[in-house]
């Protein structure tokens, strides 16, 4: 249970992957850290997917965020080991590879291009055509015209990332403070720690704002520092392979269904996540008998096979969505002030190259190159604050 007026070099305020990430690599770097979450591991780690895609989610106009996406990609072998080697937790890290396909003329002019693009961009992409498509995944519908294979594509288990995580945190010594943030404390021009909700104040030498959808609502953040992140609803069905029974499908399959982007993930468990929809709804995680529907209807157009898989879980979470799609990593004009938050749909990805980039700007002062474009400034149109304050 935490103390009144505790105090910690780098207090982390959200407890999903990205938070406990930084925490990790801060305590590892010697920083005395503490972590305020009700419920450290939950939030979109819960509902995400895990796909490592950083081929197949490239899209037009992110290619700044290309480079931080495959620098992560490239560090996921070695950072799933470490922290299988300090944890004894299994991931479910598979380099299984990835499947991107087309169900009809026009994607598979859309998926041309985008091959094109990825070849541009000095990415590695196999084309192929529909018959060596349903080789390599048999289950699929007759009717798919072609594809992309991308064997650098992998997955992890996000579930599984957040409990080995918190796991690491603590054994790591970061002390958890179970409590929800109410707002951040801030003394002459200076961050200086939390309140939790229960009335707590937690001091801190640095406070990094690391709460997801949630990281724009910290009550006490000036409006000039104050993150512009909004929550992006996706829903998502899990299905499970009955026992004995080969899988459905030995990679990620993804593909664009009647406009709507749709993957499939199948782990070494049984488990087949079906997602996700897009949908801008506030704050809304109702599951929806429509969202259900699209999902699974259009699943069956890919693969008609999962209709015989009995149906374990509906669920929805809420995306951290940035203005331009891309995170917001290190310090603010607030001094003492730090962000990571805003990583959309790569959260997982990014997880290996968010947590080096937190502990290099928390020990420096300064952040690494690869990360110098998803400053916080770059949305900043007031003044610093020490200037406004003068």
């Amino acid at each position: 249970m935490s103390r009144t007026s505790d105090t910690s070099d780098v207090l982390v305020v959200g407890g999903g992957i990205i938070g406990l990430v930084t925490a990790w690599r801060a305590a590892q770097r010697g920083f005395a850290t503490a972590l305020v979450d009700p419920e450290p591991g939950g939030g979109a780690a819960q509902v995400a997917a895990g796909m490592l895609a950083a081929v197949t989610e490239l899209h037009y106009g992110e290619q700044t965020l290309l480079a931080l996406n495959v620098a992560s990609a490239r560090r996921y072998p070695e950072f799933a080991a470490e922290l299988t080697d300090a944890t004894g937790h299994d991931l479910g890290y598979r380099r299984c590879g990835t499947l991107a396909v087309a169900l009809d003329a026009d994607d598979r002019a859309h998926l041309r291009e985008l091959h094109a693009f990825q070849l541009q961009s000095g990415l590695v992409a196999e084309w192929l055509s529909g018959r060596e498509c349903r080789r390599l995944e048999p289950m699929l519908a007759p009717g798919v015209r072609g594809g992309l294979r991308v064997d650098g594509d992998h997955q992890i288990d996000p579930r599984r990332l957040a409990a080995a995580l918190v796991a690491a945190c603590e054994r790591a010594g970061v002390v958890f403070h179970r409590a929800w943030a109410d707002r951040l404390t801030v003394v002459r021009d200076r961050a200086t720690g939390v309140v939790t909700t229960d009335g707590t104040a937690l001091g801190a030498g640095r406070t990094v704002l690391a709460g997801g959808s949630l990281s724009g609502r910290l009550a006490g953040v000036p409006d000039a520092v104050l993150p512009p992140v909004r929550p992006v609803k996706g829903q998502v069905v899990r299905l499970t392979m009955p026992e004995g029974r080969a899988p459905l499908l030995n990679r990620t399959v993804r593909a664009v269904v009647r406009g709507n982007a749709l993957y499939l993930v199948p782990r070494e468990s049984g488990e087949l996540v079906v997602g996700a929809t897009s949908e801008e709804m506030g704050w809304d995680t109702t599951v929806t008998a429509g969202g259900v529907y699209e999902l699974l209807r259009d699943a069956h157009e890919l693969v008609p096979g999962i209709t015989e898989l009995p149906l374990t879980e509906t669920r929805a979470g809420l995306r951290p969505g940035s203005p331009d799609n891309a995170p917001l990593l290190g310090p603010t004009a607030l001094e003492g002030l730090l962000l990571a938050t805003g990583h959309y749909r790569n959260g997982v990805l990014l997880t290996p190259v968010t947590g080096d980039v937190m502990a290099h700007v928390l020990t420096t002062g300064e952040l690494p190159a690869e990360a110098r474009a998803f400053t916080p400034g770059r949305f900043t149109t007031a003044p610093a604050l020490t200037e406004q304050s003068a």
